[in-house]
């Protein structure tokens, strides 16, 4: 991700709900970790349910200037809480009309990171509902994109993040921001494979199984030679890859996997595993494109 000299700045969605403050809390520690600055985004667009069973004015002019007036105190009131827990961090605003989704992927194209939160929604209510836009600003965001779930997840100590390996280009830019984090956290490192069985399994899968632990360590030794400090942990686990990483995940700092793959990792355009973790791990999920690293 972005150096503090590039300045690009960490972006994070605030929701109509002022007691979801885990993601801000996320967005603020890392702008203070990669001294840059935060930008706090609301997007107002069509009334959501922290607006629902409130007297709407009548007139288009008037509702319009209630949810201005609405969402101008909400991003006083969260800037307020960083200044309050990172006084050092620079802070701007943005009060945004339109699709929130539209919105947060603008932002993508100049960010070092998009931050959102995360209720756990089921995948019904997140594909189909108007309360997350995770999965869409995930799929067309230009850079890593951070869903950090409520409430707070409390890590295991000492600290560690989870990375996904399936030794694809795509998959690259994830292993890298991994070491990347767990350098900036002190924390320490798992890098997993998963080898997912063919249905069959009627022929010898000694000899893939292999491959993809050489395919691992020659991933992984260029980054460590980057990032001494880190301690790795790397290994091939059998399994499906969505429940491996998201067990491997229960107690970390953060999950991080790519948007696309290949061998266990493929799945549809924004990645099956992708998803799939976004609904089952109980720690914040980094989601990398390609063009992330």
């Amino acid at each position: 991700m972005t150096t503090a000299s590039d300045g690009r700045p960490i972006v994070v969605g605030i929701a109509p709900d002022p007691g979801l403050r885990t993601a801000l809390t996320w967005a603020a520690d890392e702008a203070a970790r990669r001294r840059l600055p935060l930008r706090v985004v609301h997007a107002e667009g069509v009334p959501t349910r922290g607006y629902r069973g409130r007297e709407v004015p009548p007139s288009w002019e008037e509702w319009n200037a209630a949810l201005h007036k609405e969402g101008r105190q909400l991003l006083d009131e969260a800037t307020a809480f960083v200044v309050a827990r990172q006084p050092d961090v620079g802070t701007d605003t943005l009060l945004a009309e339109g699709d929130p989704v539209w919105v947060l992927r603008e932002q993508s194209r100049e960010a070092t990171a998009v931050v959102l939160g995360s209720r756990h929604l089921s995948r019904t209510q997140e594909v189909f509902g108007s309360a997350s836009v995770a999965i869409p600003v995930m799929a067309h965001a230009r850079c890593p994109v951070v869903v950090v779930p409520e409430p707070e997840h409390v890590p295991r100590e000492p600290g560690y993040f989870v990375v996904g390996v399936d030794g694809s280009e795509h998959g690259a830019a994830a292993v890298d921001l991994a070491f990347e984090e767990a350098a900036l956290h002190g924390a320490q490192l798992r890098a997993l494979y998963v080898w997912q069985p063919g249905p069959l399994r009627i022929f010898d899968e000694h000899e893939p199984q292999e491959e993809a632990r050489r395919l691992l360590s020659e991933i992984v030794a260029g980054r460590q030679a980057r990032y001494p400090e880190v301690e790795l942990r790397h290994e091939l686990v059998v399994g499906h890859p969505v429940q491996v990483l998201a067990d491997a995940s229960a107690d970390a700092l953060g999950l991080v996997v790519g948007t696309r793959g290949r061998g266990g990792f493929t799945g549809m355009l924004l990645g099956s595993v992708s998803q799939g973790v976004l609904h089952h791990a109980r720690c914040p999920v980094l989601v990398v494109p390609p063009a992330a690293a």
